[in-house]
């Protein structure tokens, strides 16, 4: 029998899943929930080798970091497929070529995936929405068009979120929205676009309008011609709604 890449930290054969788990308070936020462990592979069930689902190289070389990025990105096409709540850990293991304890393990679950998803995002927004000073309406809405063409698969996760909504609070949602409204307010007192726009209800409409490619890619193809995965979609489209958004500029200084 190989030697088991889980680690064995206990004499029970139970290696600690730190001292917590991710559990889900909300779609968006996560509490801790101490003491459960997640089960090694070899030691605690006991399995040979040669009967359980085989790993690939990178297991075999026991390189966490990709082996957490191949699970991730497993994740994320799961997702994308089937919504949160209809994809099962199971799926996401086959995909990604690993036990699905690994994924235990190296995350608590499915709430522990997606919480890498979600920084993942928060990674590739801080490029054009986290710029000094910071972006302009236009240019930080066709940087979300460009991501959002990019990596339409966290999109979809977010569409899919939507359709399975029900109807729970989701404080940390609120909270990011909040700032959001907040920061077109400021926006509007500087000129950015007129007064007589409700900024929630703006803030409604970008959200619409800059994941337009994947929520309705039969519609780009059908009026536009264009496909809705590409680079070209993602420019035209991009610079077509910052040029809108100039227009509502009432600073012409």
């Amino acid at each position: 029998m190989e030697e088991c890449p889980i680690p064995v930290i206990s004499s029970s054969g139970l290696p600690p899943l730190s001292d917590a788990k991710v559990l889900p308070t909300c779609r968006r936020s996560w509490k801790w929930n101490a003491g459960r462990p997640a089960s090694s592979i070899c030691t605690f069930l006991q399995i040979p080798r040669e009967r359980e689902r085989p790993l690939g190289a990178v297991e075999r070389r026991r390189d966490p970091e990709r082996t957490k990025r191949r699970i991730v990105e497993a994740a994320k096409a799961e997702f994308s497929a089937k919504g949160f709540a209809g994809t099962r850990v199971s799926e996401i293991a086959a995909r990604a070529g690993v036990n699905k304890q690994l994924i235990s393990y190296y995350f608590g679950g499915k709430e522990g995936l997606l919480k890498a998803l979600t920084a993942d995002w928060q990674g590739k927004e801080s490029t054009f929405a986290g710029t000094s000073p910071p972006a302009t309406l236009p240019e930080l809405v066709r940087g979300y068009v460009t991501a959002t063409v990019r990596d339409r698969d966290l999109a979809r996760i977010l569409i899919w979120g939507g359709l399975q909504d029900d109807g729970e609070e989701d404080s940390a949602l609120l909270r990011d929205m909040r700032d959001n409204v907040e920061d077109l307010r400021r926006r509007q007192a500087e000129g950015e676009f007129p007064a007589d726009l409700d900024p929630a209800y703006l803030l409604l409409m970008l959200f619409a309008a800059a994941d337009a490619g994947a929520i309705f890619p039969q519609l780009v193809r059908a009026i536009c011609g264009d496909d809705p995965a590409s680079e070209e979609f993602g420019e035209r489209y991009g610079e077509q709604l910052a040029r809108l958004l100039r227009h509502l500029n009432t600073d012409k200084s």
